[in-house]
Formats: structure tokens, C-alpha cells, sequence
């Protein structure tokens, strides 16, 4: 598969098969997210590896009830937790240095969007969770101070196939030198 069909066939999914993954497939995609861009290479993000059924389920608790993705974090064989160590990403010397301030949302995003990439590559399913508690996530995970809980990653291999969301037209999400102009 190349990457315009990954990115183009994969979908979120949010139930998944009891397989395991195996280790090498969960060294690939972990692998894929270390090799996405950042701010001057700052690498300001983190992941954690829950596969715990019952830390899993304690994540769970930490979202609202009504969350699509709540079955999906509590059984997928594996969660990841990405998380960003703040105030590198977008910083000079200490210092914000655009008006966006600290990049870090941008960064786990590069970095998320390989390994969910990645995962459909080796036929595994992912889904970008953030509706969460993070606060309460950080506590569970014992994340120190200075670094944040940006959302959660079930994966694992897909018990159904999802059928995608359209999609805008270009013409109506592209511009020619100036915002609005077609």
C-alpha cells in the first residue's frame, strides 16, 4: 500500500478483534511515530503502552460515558497514550517564539498520524480519542508535571470494516492567493 491509499482507505475504528498484537507490529508503529517531523526536531513527544486490562479500564473511567470510543479503549489488545513534554515545541531559548505558542498539539499530531498510518499499513486499526479526562489519565499513568495526556490510541485488528465519511471538495477547502478566492 502506498501512503495516498493509506491515507485515503484508512478509518476509525472502534471495535476490534481480541488478537493480540504482536511485537514486532507494535515496535513498527511505535517506530513510525519517532520518525514524524517537530518543531527544530524538539521530538517533544511521548507515548505510553497501556496493555493492562485493568489499567485500560481505569483510562476508560477517566471518559465521558457517552464517548463512541469507550468500548474501543476499554478492549483493544493494546492503548496508546500519547502524551507531550511542553514548553520545547514551538520555543527558542525558553521562549515562545510565534504567536501559537507552544507547538506541542502539532507535533503529537505529525507524530500520531504516522503510527495510525503505519497501523493500517500492517492491517491494525486505530482511532484518535480525546474527548478525556487527561488530568485524571495523568494521575493514572503517573505522568510527571511539565508533560500532558493529548489522547488515546486503542489498537489492534479490526472486527468490522467501517465505511468512511465523505469528504469537502477541494474547491471548497482551496484557495489561490488570498482566503476565499477560487
Amino acid at each position: 500500500m502506498n501512503v495516498i491509499e493509506a491515507i485515503i482507505s484508512r478509518r476509525s475504528i472502534r471495535k476490534y478483534k481480541a488478537d493480540p498484537v504482536s511485537a514486532e507490529a507494535l515496535e513498527a508503529v511505535l517506530d513510525a511515530a519517532r520518525w514524524a517531523p517537530s518543531w527544530a526536531n524538539t521530538q517533544c513527544c511521548r507515548l505510553v503502552v497501556v496493555e493492562k486490562p485493568e489499567t485500560k479500564t481505569t483510562i476508560a473511567e477517566a471518559m465521558s460515558p457517552t464517548n463512541p470510543a469507550l468500548d474501543a479503549v476499554r478492549n483493544a489488545p493494546v492503548l496508546i497514550v500519547a502524551c507531550a513534554e511542553l514548553g520545547r515545541s514551538g520555543f527558542k531559548k525558553g521562549e515562545p517564539v510565534t504567536d501559537k505558542g507552544d507547538w506541542f498539539m502539532f507535533d503529537v499530531a505529525l507524530a500520531t498520524q504516522n503510527l495510525t498510518l503505519a497501523a493500517h499499513e500492517l492491517g491494525l486499526g486505530t482511532v484518535h480519542v480525546g474527548l478525556i479526562d487527561a488530568e485524571k489519565i495523568e494521575e493514572i499513568l503517573q505522568v510527571p508535571e511539565g508533560v500532558r495526556v493529548v489522547e488515546l490510541i486503542p489498537l489492534g485488528y479490526p472486527a468490522e470494516q467501517t465505511k468512511g465519511p465523505g469528504r469537502k471538495e477541494l474547491s471548497e477547502i482551496v484557495f489561490r492567493e488570498k482566503y476565499g478566492q477560487q
